[in-house]
């Protein structure tokens, strides 16, 4: 029986051949892995105060501002600065290693 000089197709469509792969020749990845840093980052203690100092501040300011002990009452401009020093102490949080 002769065979047929058409190339066998495979189930992906591409023409089969003697068990080479087309591939071996290029094996890196184009893709961009960064490198491994030598030493993990770690934060200083200075940023653990920073992040608990400002969260409790500004919960405390919050929590004056609603008893209405602070100079002046009860005071929007209280609430925003409770607002604040929480929102540096959550902003701290996510920088800290």
């Amino acid at each position: 029986m002769a065979r047929s000089k058409r190339a066998r197709v495979g189930t992906i469509g591409s023409p089969k051949t003697s068990g080479r792969s087309s591939n071996t020749t290029n094996t890196r990845s184009k893709r961009y892995t960064p490198p491994v840093p030598n030493k993990a980052k770690k934060s200083g203690k200075g940023m653990a105060v920073l992040l608990f100092t400002t969260l409790g501040a500004g919960f405390l300011v919050i929590f004056v501002d609603y008893l209405g002990l602070l100079p002046g009452g009860a005071s929007n401009w209280y609430l925003l600065l409770g607002i604040f020093l929480l929102g540096i102490g959550f902003l701290t949080a996510t920088r800290y290693r």
